[in-house]
């Protein structure tokens, strides 16, 4: 469900950034108002563009989102309280804190309208101690790369 429900707000972010490209080209004067310039096949093609819309939405939740684990050096183990201080340091705050996950959204409008309200990092502990991360992809990217820079850091410096 959460992956049809993310699906389809590409395909309504998708639809207004065109629909706000072309009013901007047609306001700029660089378009005319008729569909049938503006287009080779007039409004017949705007069928075409919402299909190739739909596809591309329809993939992007898949590609767009990931999942990783952190890749802590033997023995080390993400602890709550560095990884609640790093986060808050990135813009998050604390939205639950389970005893198997937290999750945090980001602290500013701006940032959760910029990732249409998809700004959700969970963290996910398991009992081996290996700690996952999902969310948008970018941002899981540059969460995990910090947070394994700054434990493995960390205890490097406490040795």
């Amino acid at each position: 469900m959460r992956y049809l429900v993310r699906s389809l707000k590409y395909f309504v972010c998708f639809a207004i950034f065109f629909t706000a490209v072309l009013l901007a080209l047609i306001l700029f004067g660089a378009a005319d108002w008729d569909m049938n310039s503006l287009f080779r096949e007039g409004t017949d093609a705007l069928w075409k563009i919402a299909v190739l819309f739909a596809l591309v939405a329809a993939v992007y939740p898949k590609v767009g989102f990931a999942r990783r684990e952190l890749g802590l050096e033997e023995g080390k183990t993400a602890e709550r309280d560095v990884i609640s201080g790093y986060m808050k340091q990135l813009g998050y705050v604390p939205e639950t804190d389970a005893a198997d996950n937290m999750t945090f959204r980001q602290a500013r409008t701006s940032g959760r309208l910029a990732r249409m309200f998809e700004d959700r990092i969970t963290f996910s502990f398991f009992p081996d101690g290996k700690t996952v991360i999902e969310g948008l992809r970018k941002d899981v990217v540059r969460i995990a790369g910090g947070l394994e820079f700054k434990i493995n850091r960390e205890s490097e410096s406490n040795a």
